[in-house]
């Protein structure tokens, strides 16, 4: 069935398999990175819906696709996920390695506030 996939397709494949397994009820912390980006949304697959997102297109200033960016965008998921009345979630980082911008998004979200 993965015949033909790319590497990346079959990773992101098999991390959100093992996600659905362990997840439960809780909303899944989603993160996509771009050459220029990186966005970060929380959502809740049962209702099928976005409950808070982040991203570096918007209140950014200056290089985006840092670091310091993906922390900044990851204490502002944080934020708005606890607004919504979200704490836990399960963390996907698609077919990403954590590493880099996706770790730094990950603990910057931990930080504040958010379980995973």
């Amino acid at each position: 069935m993965t015949k033909g996939l790319s590497l990346f397709e079959k990773r992101r494949r098999r991390n959100r398999t093992a996600l659905r397994a362990r997840a439960g009820t809780r909303p899944r912390l989603s993160v996509h990175r771009s050459g220029k980006h990186i966005y970060a949304q929380v959502i809740d697959d049962e209702a099928g819906r976005t409950i808070a997102s982040a991203s570096t297109l918007a209140g950014h200033e200056g290089k985006t696709a840092t670091v310091a960016a993906a922390t900044e965008v990851g204490k502002r998921v944080a934020e708005a996920a606890k607004a919504a009345g979200v704490t836990q979630v399960v963390f996907d980082r698609g077919g990403f390695l954590f590493h880099g911008r996706v770790k730094a998004l990950a603990e910057a979200a931990r930080e504040a506030g958010l379980e995973f």
